[in-house]
């Protein structure tokens, strides 16, 4: 894979991490598997769940900075101030809701908890935009269970026009 299809950005969304009273634990989570992966980490922050903040930066991280990836962490949940689900329907030209379906039903066998979450998986022009939720674990788990699609859905993103289907003998 072309190194600069491996462009990645993490966002932390959260109120108090963005003010500094309490301490991002997902941002470096996700930061350490995309690395494994062989990502390249572009651009990383931590914003206040703010809509037009979300949007704005999401957009600038597409246009601008050309990442082929990027990953949230926050505000996916049913508070008052998770309002990232609803940015992501403004950034995004189409969801993938496999991406997002897998998420939740990996989750589900975890906790009840996961038929809460709101979490969008979608693309602009040739970015993949991923919603993960804001606890660590939670974070950290999301992303295993798609991990071993990103690299594909990447590919197929930035023009690869080679068959999906696999022959197995």
């Amino acid at each position: 894979m072309d190194l600069n299809a491996k462009k990645a950005g993490v966002l932390t969304i959260s109120d108090k991490g963005s003010r500094g009273l309490r301490k991002d634990e997902s941002g470096p989570i996700v930061v350490d598997i995309l690395k494994k992966e062989g990502y390249q980490i572009h651009k990383k922050a931590i914003i206040p769940d703010n809509y037009q903040q979300i949007i704005d930066l999401l957009v600038e991280w597409v246009e601008k900075e050309s990442l082929s990836l990027i990953l949230t962490s926050g505000g996916t949940g049913l508070g008052s101030t998770d309002v990232t689900p609803q940015a992501m329907e403004e950034v995004i030209d189409y969801p993938v809701p496999g991406m997002a379906e897998a998420m939740r039903a990996a989750s589900l066998k975890k906790t009840p908890h996961a038929m809460l979450s709101r979490a969008v998986v979608g693309v602009r022009k040739t970015c993949l935009i991923i919603n993960l939720p804001g606890s660590p674990v939670a974070a950290r788990e999301n992303l295993l269970v798609i991990l071993p699609a990103l690299q594909h859905a990447i590919l197929k993103l930035s023009g690869d026009m080679t068959d999906c289907a696999q022959l197995i003998l």
